[in-house]
């Protein structure tokens, strides 16, 4: 896990805990060491939970914030839009926790 990210832990907690996360993955090339700290995004894959009206608030305010934390673009991809096979692979290989409740 990249140091931008490990810095800001308490922080994360805080955003998952706010949001209603119930786990939260970091995957991509921040989680295998290809990171570029001027260029690269960060990639997160979320558990909502089960779907409450206002899980689709919740996603974009989460997606928000994380991206004001760590001032860079962030790809939020949730467990239930996971179909492809190639990337539901690519996502188990490199995946990392970061938040979990």
């Amino acid at each position: 896990m990249i140091a931008v990210l490990t810095r800001h832990l308490d922080e994360v907690a805080a955003i998952c805990e706010r949001y209603g996360v119930r786990r939260l993955e970091l995957f991509g090339s921040a989680a295998t060491g290809s990171f570029d700290p001027v260029t690269s995004d960060l990639d997160f894959v979320v558990d909502l939970g089960e779907y409450e009206p206002d899980i689709a608030t919740r996603y974009i305010e989460l997606a928000f914030a994380l991206e004001a934390l760590f001032d860079r673009p962030v790809d939020l991809v949730t467990v239930r839009s996971l179909r492809s096979p190639s990337i539901v692979a690519e996502v188990n290989a490199t995946k990392q926790l970061v938040y979990a409740r």
